[in-house]
């Protein structure tokens, strides 16, 4: 097999030729232009598509997970009625944009008692099941440890200010360029107790922040510039805080459909 590595290939052309099979990792396809493609059976994961165009497409049997924002299909944005849709499903997620203090403590109640569980529920399986992961998707216990990565991200550093919140069992997200200062073990095994009891810390870490919240802190902004991520200037705390809810949300839904799947499995 051909290996491309660490090389600079912009403005190249490509006619007629075969990339079945291929694997594309940390790949720049940025203003590029694709004509007559075959993407059939392709599996995209974590991936950006900010501005692309896609014209004269078929679209069929097609599942897409992931933000959707400004997504215009033949004429119509969808993304509105996508989430509306998602909203009657569960009314709850309407809860996890609040934009009152009383709501995001409302929100992050919630979240407690779902987690609670989902935990609970996740107890039942083996051990080692905690450590499988469905369909390429994160583990059990891989995507607790990113929930504690995400708190320590947006509330410890960003909300707290604590330069570098990190745990050695935090966990960014694949696709993360990655940095010297915050730990990064993907393959790591942890019980998922040990996991937990970081998990206790960070959601009191989120709790007491969301009950001692005030209309003045939620207008305002932070700014963090320190070596590490995230590093942003005049940076909505609101956003900081909402962020952390859909991560949660949306992490426990994966969670949940893919301790189905093992069970199905069983």
């Amino acid at each position: 097999m051909t290996e491309f590595l660490d090389q600079d290939l912009t403005g190249s052309r490509f006619e007629h030729v075969s990339l079945r099979d291929s694997a594309f990792t940390k790949v720049r396809f940025t203003d590029s232009t694709l004509h007559a493609v075959d993407f059939s059976g392709a599996l995209v994961h974590g991936a950006m598509f900010l501005g692309t165009r896609l014209r004269g497409v078929e679209l069929v049997g097609v599942r897409i997970s992931g933000e959707l924002r400004d997504v215009v299909v033949n004429g119509v944005d969808i993304a509105p009625l996508v989430d509306a849709e998602l909203n009657r499903r569960t009314p709850e997620r309407a809860k996890m944009r609040p934009d009152d203090p009383d709501g995001f403590r409302e929100a992050w109640a919630l979240l407690e008692r779902r987690w609670d569980e989902t935990v609970a529920r996740a107890r039942t399986f083996p051990e080692d099941a905690l450590h499988v992961g469905v369909d390429g998707e994160w583990s059990f216990i891989q995507t607790l440890r990113h929930l504690n990565f995400a708190g320590a991200a947006w509330v410890g550093r960003m909300v707290r200010g604590v330069v570098s919140p990190w745990h050695p069992l935090d966990l960014p997200w694949d696709e993360a360029p990655g940095w010297d200062d915050i730990p990064w073990d993907r393959e790591a095994r942890p019980s998922l107790d040990e996991v937990l009891a970081v998990r206790r810390d960070r959601q009191e870490m989120v709790r007491d922040v969301v009950e001692s919240l005030t209309a003045d802190q939620l207008a305002s902004e932070v700014t963090r510039t320190e070596p590490g991520w995230p590093q942003e200037e005049g940076f909505p705390l609101k956003t900081c805080l909402r962020i952390v809810l859909n991560e949660e949300w949306e992490h426990r839904l994966y969670a949940e459909r893919d301790l189905t799947a093992l069970t199905e499995e069983k």
